[in-house]
C-alpha cells in the first residue's frame, strides 16, 4: 500500500457506498472546512423512489452546499453532489452531469462503478474515488480504470465497516493509496483539498 505516494491536489472527491455509508457520511460532512473550492460527488446505493430525504440529512450536516445532481448541470466547486435515485450519473468531458437510466450494474443504479469511471475519464489524476462500507463488487472496477487514468483510491476500513465486503473486494483488487478509519476520513479529504 503506498501511503505516501505524492498526490496531486484532488479536483474531485467520489464517494461510492451503500449498507452502512450514510452514518460515515453523517460523520465526515460536518469537519470538512468549507472554504475548500473544490466538489465531493457522493454515489449511495438507494430505492428508486427515495425522496429529497437523503439530501436534507447530508445538507443538515454539512457546511457546504448539498444537493442532487441534474441533467446538464456544470459542476462546481465547492459543492456536494449526490447521484439521484435510479439512474446512473455520469460526468461528462465539459465537467457537466449526465443521466442514464440504462440497465443496472452490480444491482444497482446509480452504479459506483459508472461514475468512477466516467469521472477519472474526465478528472485524471485530480480524481480521488473513496469506497465505504457495503455488501456487493460494485465500485472495484471503477476503481481500475481510476487508478490507471492516474487517479488516487482510497477505502474506509473494512474492520470499521458494517458491511465490509465492499471495501474488502476493492481492497483486494486494486492498490489503495490509504485505507481509513471512519474518523480519518474528514482529515483525509482536508488534506487532499490543500494538495498537502
Amino acid at each position: 500500500m503506498a501511503q505516501n505516494r505524492i498526490i496531486p491536489a484532488a479536483a474531485l472527491i467520489a464517494i461510492g457506498g451503500s449498507a452502512g455509508s450514510l452514518d460515515v457520511l453523517l460523520k465526515t460532512l460536518p469537519f470538512l472546512e468549507p472554504s475548500h473550492n473544490k466538489a465531493i460527488l457522493i454515489i449511495l446505493h438507494r430505492k428508486p423512489t427515495d425522496d429529497e430525504v437523503l439530501v436534507e440529512l447530508l445538507a443538515f450536516k454539512s457546511a457546504w452546499p448539498v444537493k442532487e445532481a441534474e441533467e446538464g448541470e456544470p459542476i462546481l466547486p465547492g459543492h456536494v453532489y449526490v447521484a439521484p435515485p435510479d439512474y446512473h450519473l455520469l460526468i461528462e468531458s465539459n465537467r457537466s452531469f449526465s443521466l442514464d437510466a440504462s440497465e443496472k450494474i452490480n444491482y444497482s443504479r446509480p452504479s459506483i462503478d459508472v461514475s468512477f469511471e466516467s469521472a477519472a475519464e474526465v478528472y485524471g489524476p485530480t480524481l480521488v474515488a473513496l469506497i465505504l462500507s457495503g455488501a456487493n463488487t460494485d465500485g472495484t472496477a471503477g476503481m481500475k480504470i481510476v487508478k490507471k487514468r492516474g487517479g488516487t483510491c482510497a477505502a474506509q476500513s473494512p474492520a470499521s465497516a458494517t458491511t465490509p465486503y465492499m471495501p474488502q473486494h476493492a481492497i483486494k483488487s486494486v492498490q489503495m493509496e490509504r485505507v481509513l478509519q471512519p474518523d480519518e476520513i474528514p482529515a483525509y479529504i482536508n488534506q487532499l483539498f490543500s494538495g498537502l
